[in-house]
């Protein structure tokens, strides 16, 4: 009876302790299938041997950004410093600061300036294999004056909605691109007003492949409100385009959190002469004030499809993601 009583023992210590070790790949650790590479300009994340996101750590040359972004299937659906708008750096961040202008680089722009070395965080989300970058910004004029301090992250998940979740080769059915800036104002700064045009906010430029044929719709199902040309702005939860990437059904989808201020917020769509999304905050009609001791935190997501993907299935996975704390 003893020697069962030992050997069972021996049987449960091994078992917590395989469990431990297995729990351990999934909490706090990076996922097996996960790899991130690291150039000195910036960070570039794998899931085995397909790349999911490319993040430019760098100024490059006024802001960081997101360079190029992949669908399960490893379409690239982003476009960077295009000739007709050099300042369209894939998918980024900028907004108007006390009347400095962060989104355009003409002269007078300001610049988000990174501060310390990029850390990378490794946890799940929604049960599947997520890696997160995280970054300080110093935002501050062409004198070199900083107005505000952002604490980014930038984040990939591969995620599995059906079938077996964490298999090294199993594919995902959504890249999952996760965004969250929180702004302060600079010290010695009493108060920071965010203005800008219509479009500020988190924009993401498509390939070229992608300007021509394709279709914008959201949560609200109404078309919105037209600003000039085909430039529209609609009060939604998400907003999506579907069009062909290389001549393959892709669909994207911008993600406004419940959480962020005047939600659902304004998206911004633009068909012609190319396509453009992007996640605003009203400014151009409601300037928000931001004031010293204070935080603004703001998050989004963009999705990823290799499909013509119903709205149906973008507003599940919309209210997957917007549960999450």
């Amino acid at each position: 009876m003893q020697i069962l009583s030992h050997s069972f023992s021996f049987i449960v210590l091994t078992l917590i302790a395989s469990l431990t070790a297995s729990c351990g790949q999934l909490i706090g650790a990076e996922p097996a299938s996960f790899h991130i590479t690291r150039t000195p300009t910036g960070v570039t994340i794998h899931d085995g041997a397909r790349a999911l996101l490319d993040y430019r750590s760098a100024a490059s040359p006024a802001k960081p950004y997101v360079r190029e972004l992949f669908t399960p299937n490893g379409m690239q659906i982003l476009r960077d410093q295009v000739s007709d708008h050099k300042h369209h750096h894939g998918l980024m961040f900028a907004v108007g600061a006390n009347g400095v202008n962060f989104w355009e680089e003409t002269a007078g722009a300001g610049t988000q300036k990174p501060r310390g070395e990029v850390e990378t965080v490794s946890d799940p989300f929604l049960g599947s294999p997520c890696t997160r970058i995280i970054q300080t910004l110093d935002w501050a004029d062409v004198q070199g004056k900083q107005l505000l301090v952002e604490r980014r992250e930038v984040g990939v998940a591969a995620i599995t909605l059906s079938g077996t979740v964490g298999r090294p080769l199993a594919r995902p059915d959504v890249t999952l691109a996760l965004w969250t800036s929180e702004l302060s104002p600079a010290a010695g700064v009493e108060a920071v007003k965010l203005d800008g045009h219509h479009y500020y906010g988190l924009g993401m430029r498509f390939v070229q492949s992608m300007d021509t044929g394709g279709r914008f719709f959201n949560s609200s199902q109404l078309p919105g409100d037209v600003v000039r040309g085909s430039e529209r702005l609609v009060a939604a939860k998400w907003c999506a385009y579907t069009a062909k990437a290389d001549g393959k059904p892709v669909t994207v989808a911008i993600f406004d959190h419940p959480s962020n201020p005047r939600h659902p917020n304004k998206i911004f769509t633009m068909s012609s002469p190319f396509a453009y999304l992007s996640a605003t905050l009203n400014l151009w009609k409601e300037p928000l004030l931001v004031k010293a001791g204070a935080k603004l935190k703001l998050s989004y997501a963009a999705a990823l499809w290799d499909d013509e993907t119903p709205a149906a299935q973008i507003e599940a996975l919309y209210e997957k993601w917007s549960s999450v704390p």
